[in-house]
């Protein structure tokens, strides 16, 4: 055999780095590790109980959804008002007897003062209208005037403020 050509005998194992833990070194680390796992506790435990708490928001819409499906039904536009009225009766009391005995302008106040967007001025006697009166008024209801009112109380449904 030429000496000159290296043989497999020859090579030789590389050695291993040491290994290195991936674990923080520092207190100040650890420190930073529970505050971020704390607050992201936090974070969720917050989102988790408005999830729960917004539910009479979510099941309203999903009601008012099925209502606009069929906006041509009488039932359906007397249901509005009632639906309306649910949702302020879910929300936490502003007064001592609560919105289940407002009316009128107190309906309209009420309403408005808990909106984040401008109401039309008539819009509890909107309500008042579909709640009470004879078949053959809401038959006449132009058809842009029902979904008017569905996406007005849609609105008012989905963004309006509660008091915490």
């Amino acid at each position: 055999m030429n000496p000159n050509v290296p043989s497999i005998e020859q090579l030789k194992e590389l050695a291993l780095p040491v290994p290195v833990s991936y674990a923080p070194q520092t207190w100040g680390w650890w420190l930073l590790l529970g505050l971020l796992v704390m607050t992201s506790l936090i974070i969720a435990a917050r989102r988790y109980w408005q999830w729960r708490r917004d539910r009479y928001r979510r099941e309203a819409l999903a009601r008012m959804a099925q209502l606009q499906q069929r906006s041509d039904d009488l039932n359906a536009l007397r249901e509005l008002p009632e639906i309306l009225k649910r949702v302020a009766l879910s929300m936490p009391a502003t007064s001592p007897q609560g919105p289940a005995a407002l009316g009128k302008a107190d309906w309209q106040a009420f309403l408005q003062r808990h909106s984040t967007h401008p109401l039309p001025s008539n819009f509890s006697a909107q309500l008042a209208l579909l709640a009470y009166a004879p078949d053959a008024t809401l038959r006449a209801l132009p058809h842009e005037h029902r979904q008017h009112l569905f996406e007005t109380c849609r609105h008012w449904v989905k963004h309006h403020h509660v008091a915490a």
